[in-house]
C-alpha cells in the first residue's frame, strides 16, 4: 500500500499547502521521505534527481494518493543540468538535500572521489541555490531554501574527509547566502541530520561497527526520518519566517555527548 500522501493536519503548517516544492536527491534515502511529506502538506512537489526512472515511480505514488507531484531529471554537480530544471518553472521552497559519500582514509581519497564528493555536495547546493534565488528574486515574492548539511558540518569523524568538509562548507554557504539574499525575502537556513536510518545505510547499522556507533548516540538509537519532520517544516514554512541563516540539528544528542 503506497503512503498516506495527504493530511488534514495540513492547515497546521502555514506556508506549505499550495506551494511549489522542489527536492532535490529525491531517489532514495531522505529525498523520498521529503517529497513525500511536502506532499501530505498540500504542496505541488518536483522531485528532482539523475535517476529520472525512479522519482517517476515516487511522483505516480504520490498522485496515486491525492498528492500532486511530478518528476525532473537533475544533475546538481551539472550548472547546466541545473540551469534547464528550472527553466519555465520557479519553486517557493527548496529542499537541497542532494548528496553523495566516500567512506575511505584521508590518505585513499581519490582525486574522482574529492571530486565526486565537492561538486555533489558543495558545488551543487550552490548551483541549485542560486538558481532558485534568481527565479525567487526575480518574482518578487522571496521563498525559503533549506540545506541539507550534516552534524558533520559542526564535528568530524574519520574516514570521511572531504564529506566533511563539504557539509562544512554547507553550513558556512548557508551564512553567506542568507546574509546577501534577506533583502529579497530568501531565507536560507540549513538542516544538521545525526545518524538517520534509510535503506542506503541499514545494513552498516546492523554490523557490529554500526551497532556500536550506535552506543554512542545519548539516544541510544537511530533517528528515523520523520524525526526530521518538525525542524524541516519549521525552516521551510512560515513558523520560520523569521529565520535565516540559522541552522539545526535533529541527532538525539549526539553533538553534545562526551569526546
Amino acid at each position: 500500500m503506497a503512503p498516506n500522501t495527504r493530511s488534514d493536519t495540513a492547515a497546521a503548517v502555514p506556508g506549505i499547502s499550495g506551494k511549489r516544492v522542489l527536492v532535490t536527491g529525491a531517489s532514495s534515502g531522505l529525498g523520498v521521505h521529503f517529497a513525500r511529506l511536502f506532499a501530505k502538506h498540500g504542496a505541488h512537489v518536483t522531485a528532482a534527481a539523475r535517476r529520472v526512472g525512479k522519482v517517476e515511480d515516487l511522483c505516480a505514488e504520490i498522485v496515486a494518493s491525492g498528492g500532486q507531484a511530478q518528476a525532473l531529471q537533475l544533475d546538481v554537480s551539472d550548472p547546466a543540468s541545473v540551469q534547464a530544471g528550472f527553466e519555465g518553472q520557479g519553486f517557493d521552497i527548496v529542499i537541497n538535500n542532494a548528496g553523495t559519500t566516500v567512506s575511505a582514509s584521508a590518505l585513499d581519497h581519490t582525486q574522482d572521489d574529492i571530486d565526486n564528493i565537492i561538486d555533489t555536495n558543495l558545488k551543487g547546493v550552490f548551483h541549485v541555490a542560486q538558481a532558485a534565488a534568481r527565479q525567487m528574486k526575480e518574482t518578487g515574492q522571496g521563498g525559503s531554501i533549506v540545506n541539507v548539511a550534516s552534524i558533520l558540518s559542526k564535528r568530524v569523524a574519520g574516514h570521511v574527509a572531504a564529506y566533511a568538509a563539504s557539509k562544512g562548507g554547507v553550513l558556512q554557504l548557508t551564512r553567506a547566502l542568507a546574509l546577501e539574499w534577506a533583502r529579497y525575502g530568501i531565507r536560507v537556513n540549513a538542516l544538521c541530520p545525526g545518524y538517520i536510518e534509510t535503506e542506503l545505510n541499514r545494513a552498516f547499522f546492523d554490523s557490529e561497527p554500526g551497532k556500536a556507533l550506535i552506543r554512542r548516540v545519548p539516544q541510544r538509537r537511530l533517528g528515523q526520518p520523520q524525526d526530521l519532520d518538525g525542524a524541516i517544516l519549521l525552516l521551510a514554512s512560515d513558523l520560520g519566517r523569521y529565520m535565516t541563516g540559522a541552522d539545526i540539528a535533529v541527532d538525539g544528542g549526539h553533538l553534545v555527548s562526551s569526546l
